[in-house]
């Protein structure tokens, strides 16, 4: 038997990708709504608007990040993705730090879009860790987005 002792506030540390650089951050979840900063980049790590999903950043945000991620799947030319779009980012003000709120342009990303069977959009998915936790097709306004997000973590 070890006598080492775990660190009891180890459980309480969270794993975020800054919005900006995508790098890694610790933060104690009682800090998170205290406005933190990126170790590497200085910016901060809520903006209240849903971070840009890329290739280059998806992995860090999806499966690295402690943090539920909520991604609007969406394209230019789709006339319902552009009307939700102010709703989803007037929710991601409203439901930072609790989670993540990322928009994936299918055009440009086509290859992600694929992984995920994104047939239609606006198509939204909730993933923690990696794993698909809900998804939800349509335009939707944005307490009908916060209370299908709020479901959807007390479901997970």
């Amino acid at each position: 038997m070890s006598d080492t002792v775990a660190d009891p506030t180890a459980t309480n540390m969270v794993v975020v990708a800054c919005p900006t650089d995508a790098a890694l951050n610790r933060i104690p979840r009682a800090k998170l709504a205290q406005d933190p900063l990126c170790g590497r980049c200085h910016n901060r790590l809520f903006l209240g608007k849903p971070v840009e999903l890329t290739a280059a950043n998806f992995d860090k945000h999806t499966l690295k990040s402690d943090l539920p991620v909520v991604i609007d799947f969406w394209a230019a030319w789709c006339g319902p993705c552009r009307m939700m779009g102010p709703n989803f980012e007037a929710a991601a003000a409203r439901l930072e730090p609790r989670v993540r709120m990322a928009k994936l342009d299918t055009e440009a990303e086509s290859a992600i879009a694929g992984r995920y069977g994104i047939r239609g959009i606006p198509c939204m998915i909730m993933i923690a860790k990696g794993r698909e936790i809900a998804r939800l097709s349509g335009a939707m306004p944005t307490n009908a987005i916060v209370q299908w997000v709020e479901q959807a973590l007390a479901g997970a």
